[in-house]
């Protein structure tokens, strides 16, 4: 496997550092393009790593409030200066059919949102394409994990785009995050 920004070796990483993440590349003013180069084939250790945990309602696994979810807990990030380029990510999963929960990354407690902790080790896997795809992309992360002697625990997925900007770019990266078993 290759290795994230920060890491020294096969046997030292730089616990929850992040595969680089080019902020400033966002001609769409809402997400910035997703270069995937340093996100596929990643092992990623995160140790009490501090995300602002929401919810979202779903209609059969298809999102019905993310949008506004997601803009107002961006605001809320933003306005208590939790937020760094060097460190984004939301991690998402369904928990249902009807709902999904979502980590936001943050440099420190957000007023007015639960905070919690995420630690382990992530398998990432780069897809491209349209989401109805998901259920293959997940059974294909899992097989990932498991050709790398890896057992799955869970899958997160990182959006790298809304619908609006992947049709923008052209593109439309899926990053899945396979937290294994140590």
């Amino acid at each position: 496997m290759s290795r994230p920004r920060g890491v020294e070796s096969e046997d030292t990483m730089d616990v929850n550092a992040l595969p680089p993440y080019d902020a400033s590349d966002n001609p769409t003013g809402c997400c910035p393009r997703f270069d995937p180069r340093g996100w596929d084939d990643q092992e990623l250790h995160f140790e009490d790593k501090l995300f602002v945990r929401v919810q979202t309602r779903s209609r059969l696994h298809v999102p019905i409030d993310m949008d506004v979810v997601f803009t107002r807990t961006l605001e809320s990030i933003l306005a208590a200066g939790a937020f760094s380029n060097d460190d984004f990510i939301i991690l998402s999963r369904d928990m249902s059919p009807w709902a999904s929960e979502h980590y936001f990354a943050v440099t420190k407690p957000v007023p007015g949102h639960e905070m919690s902790r995420l630690s382990g080790v992530y398998l990432t896997k780069v897809f491209e394409g349209p989401f109805r795809r998901i259920p293959k992309w997940k059974a294909a992360a899992k097989a990932f994990a498991k050709g790398r002697g890896r057992r799955a625990e869970g899958i997160y997925l990182f959006y790298t785009t809304c619908p609006r900007c992947a049709k923008v770019y052209g593109r439309n990266y899926v990053v899945a995050l396979v937290k294994v078993y140590a």
